[in-house]
């Protein structure tokens, strides 16, 4: 039997990227996005396209009555600074959008669910790095907040419903489709910069480091994840996963690295440090490798070399 799977974000950078994936494993694939920051451009041409906001009667109707059997969640407010200056807006799109699409798959039976979350901001500042699954959870955002609150949703209706969930927790997610305008990744803006042979802005003294990871391993862990026989949940980790590479890279080497990706010649300069930011942040995976098998393909050299082709591309 053919799987049917709502890709919800599919028209976003890492949606897209997942809903791709999707059709050459002969999934059916229906894309939900409301195309706030989503581009139609992404969207596969083999993908039924509905267009509808995560927290509306169509998207749960969709959901209670489309026959699908994996939900994949990807839509959501992704910017940290949207969330401290309006945490209701947040809330009402990360929470109840969410919450609006598991009674929609409740009711329609949908019994797998793969959730987008994040391990940049569901833990805490801590010099014990990587962090674990286990890690202590401490977010710093409402936006943090309001991935971890998602994931006891997840939770609950894997424990009251039977619904077979798993919570994947990104590190910095690159590569191409990235929009550099917003809330966007610091690669997807160096790379938008270099394009137009401009220096590079590096906020703070540069050290503060991340784990950078190349959507084609988020793809390959969110197929992992669908394929996936969750276990009973005693705690929330047990259904969560770290994606990322455990790798720190501070901002200062990212900027070189991706300077040398472009093979350009630039200036690097430094600005005041942005308040609330975090420090060091770093994922281990060796649980999804563990269980699954999975583990990044891609080094950051070659990541950043596919990322700035398709940026030249893009613009060209």
């Amino acid at each position: 039997m053919t799987q049917r799977v709502l890709v919800t974000g599919g028209a976003g950078f890492i949606g897209s990227h997942v809903a791709d994936r999707y059709l050459a494993e002969g999934f059916e694939v229906t894309i939900l996005d409301n195309l706030s920051s989503g581009r139609v451009e992404n969207i596969p041409k083999a993908a039924k396209f509905v267009k509808a906001d995560v927290g509306s009667t169509e998207a749960r109707q969709l959901l209670e009555s489309g026959g699908f059997t994996v939900l994949n969640h990807h839509a959501a407010q992704m910017d940290v600074r949207v969330s401290v200056t309006d945490p209701m807006f947040d809330a009402r799109t990360n929470i109840m959008g969410f919450l609006n699409l598991l009674e929609g798959a409740r009711a329609g039976g949908v019994g797998r669910v793969v959730f987008a979350s994040s391990g940049g901001v569901v833990y805490g500042e801590s010099d014990d790095l990587p962090h674990g699954e286990t890690a202590p959870k401490l977010p710093v955002s409402p936006y943090g907040v309001s991935k971890l609150t998602s994931e006891y949703y997840l939770a609950a209706y894997a424990i009251i419903h039977g619904m077979h969930s798993v919570a994947l927790r990104y590190a910095n997610v690159y590569g191409p489709r990235q929009n550099p305008h917003g809330e966007a990744g610091v690669v997807a803006i160096f790379g938008s910069r270099l394009r137009r042979n401009e220096g590079l802005t590096v906020y703070g003294d540069g050290r503060q480091t991340r784990d950078y990871v190349y959507v084609g391993d988020v793809v390959a862990a969110n197929l992992a994840a669908t394929r996936w026989d969750p276990p009973d949940a005693a705690s929330l980790d047990d259904l969560a996963f770290n994606v990322g590479t455990a790798v720190e890279t501070s901002v200062n080497e990212l900027a070189q690295a991706m300077i040398d990706a472009a093979g350009a010649s630039v200036q690097v300069t430094h600005e005041e440090a942005r308040p609330g930011e975090l420090e060091r942040s770093a994922v281990a995976n060796d649980k999804a490798a563990s269980e699954w098998g999975w583990k990044p393909e891609f080094t950051l050299a070659d990541g950043l070399k596919r990322t700035y082709e398709w940026i030249a591309e893009e613009v060209a």
